[in-house]
């Protein structure tokens, strides 16, 4: 039994190498130092936007260093019945490895929008928008809804909000695509089985100095902002749709009781979305960026959800499924974030 432990020991070890080498520790350390000695510079902060960059840069490379530095200190006292769960922790971080893109550190601006299925779509966009809520809290990440049209009878025709943490786009970018939902409707008389669909869509937000918006290129309009159910939640007209002219690109946001604070958050989304239409080709990806939604129907959904006559949550990409629903419906989504962002690495 000793043999067999100190031989998985030495495995892990091996592992713990390999990791060393592809989160470059030994250049992170160095950077560390780089990065809080810029900190230190009191002129750093006369450009608020660069000292942020450079305060998450050094956020994110101390979380990596020092898991790292703790999984090798874990190794030297792990007993026997403790390896298991130490080569899942070092499995987590092999995996983040992989969110090495571009954006996958930058906050994710997350849409959902009503498909096909009338007003049980639009409760399963509701589900679905709350799912991602939860998401957040468990990954302990901040969520800003700025945005939320309702459905006349019930849930949602439109949602939106900016999720901020470690990898917040990185994780979530995987979601965007049409997700299908089965289940006996709550909603018809007959109790019928349903077929619904929602659209999910996912952009960095992006903080570029070089995007300038002209002035006389935006269209800005007010409205009073309305709670569930068509209720006032302001007396004044705090809501705020910003629409850019030349690519009719159209942000709403009512999150705030304050006109300019909504219409800050519609420039942080509209910058972010006129920069990813610069990177887009296809023009289903731009109509949608306008806000115009390409038909989120049967054939083309990423996850089905059903709940009837057996309860199974399958993703079609990655041949992931689980049978614990409401696990999923309650933010529970890692099998499915993971399974997508190691395909991706890979890609």
């Amino acid at each position: 039994m000793l043999i067999l432990s100190y031989m998985k020991k030495e495995e892990i070890k091996e592992r713990l190498e390999e990791l060393a080498k592809l989160l470059h520790i030994k250049e992170a350390e160095e950077r560390i130092i780089a990065l809080n000695k810029e900190l230190a510079d009191p002129n750093l902060w006369q450009n608020p936007e660069e000292g942020n960059r450079v305060a998450l840069e050094l956020s994110l490379l101390q979380n990596k260093f020092e898991r790292f530095k703790e999984l090798k200190e874990e190794l030297e006292q792990a007993k026997e019945e403790e390896l298991s769960l130490l080569e899942q922790k070092i499995s987590d971080l092999e995996l983040e490895t992989f969110l090495s893109g571009r954006y996958d550190n930058k906050p994710a601006i997350l849409s959902v929008h009503t498909g096909l299925g009338g007003v049980d779509a639009q409760d399963f966009a509701e589900m679905i928008f709350k799912m991602y809520l939860k998401l957040a809290e468990r990954k302990g990440w901040q969520a800003e809804v700025t945005e939320i049209t309702r459905g006349e009878e019930a849930g949602i025709k439109k949602a939106t909000a900016i999720f901020s943490g470690d990898y917040a786009y990185g994780w979530l970018k995987g979601e965007a695509g049409v997700h299908r939902l089965i289940r006996l409707s709550p909603f018809n008389a007959r109790n019928l089985r349903q077929t619904s669909f929602c659209l999910v869509d996912v952009i960095p937000e992006i903080e570029e100095e070089g995007i300038e918006i002209k002035p006389a290129d935006l269209k800005l309009e007010t409205f009073r902002a309305s709670g569930h159910g068509g209720q006032s939640v302001n007396t004044t007209d705090s809501a705020v749709r910003l629409t850019h002219l030349p690519t009719g690109i159209s942000v709403t946001v009512q999150a705030e009781r304050s006109q300019f604070q909504n219409r800050a958050i519609a420039m942080r989304i509209l910058k972010s979305k006129l920069e990813r239409l610069s990177k887009v080709q296809l023009e289903e990806e731009k109509a949608l960026l306008r806000g115009e939604v390409p038909q989120a129907a049967w054939g083309s959904q990423i996850r089905t959800y059903t709940l009837h006559p057996y309860t199974l949550v399958k993703d079609h990409r990655t041949g992931v499924e689980t049978s614990d629903v409401s696990e999923v419906f309650n933010g529970n989504l890692d099998i499915f974030l993971k399974a997508e962002v190691k395909i991706k690495g890979k890609e």
